[in-house]
């Protein structure tokens, strides 16, 4: 089984997602449990392509949020890179 990791910048837009979104107190354990399949299935999201052909991404706990992640097969480790709103005007393309 994968370890599956948040970067210090997914902590971060989290936190800013959960205070600027008002999400409620059980946001933590939703992303958690969101995140789970990846530490089975670590290859589970699709492919970006571009300047993130190295990552790839799943949805999470509501269907606009967004993980972003790196898998380092070498390591059996996955890394949640960024945390995102999939429609905010300054979501990354």
């Amino acid at each position: 089984m994968a370890r599956v990791e948040l970067s210090r910048t997914a902590t971060q837009d989290l936190e800013r997602l959960i205070r600027s979104h008002s999400l409620p107190r059980d946001t933590r354990d939703r992303v958690k449990d969101s995140l789970r399949h990846l530490a089975t299935f670590p290859l589970l999201g699709p492919e970006l392509h571009g300047r993130w052909s190295d990552f790839r991404f799943v949805l999470g706990p509501w269907r606009w949020m967004i993980f972003v992640y790196v898998y380092f097969p070498e390591e059996d480790r996955v890394v949640i890179v960024t945390i995102q709103d999939g429609r905010s005007s300054t979501f990354a393309t």
